[in-house]
């Protein structure tokens, strides 16, 4: 998936501002502790981060 893409799919489920800072401050340990954008930096594909995200704020199944 682009990034614009999840990007959008990340505003969408928590609101713009709260995605920023998830993106931004929130570490995964499923990525390797990094953020999201250190993730996206380092060329994590976008849908293993989706994933990671999905999982850690236990995003249901049917909007994943």
């Amino acid at each position: 998936m682009r990034i614009t893409t999840f990007r959008a799919m990340l505003a969408d489920e928590f609101g713009a501002g709260h995605a920023e800072t998830i993106a931004h401050d929130h570490v995964f340990a499923a990525l390797g502790g990094r953020t999201v954008d250190q993730a996206l930096d380092a060329g994590v594909p976008t849908k293993e981060i989706w994933q990671a995200v999905c999982e850690a704020f236990e995003v249901p199944p049917d909007r994943r």
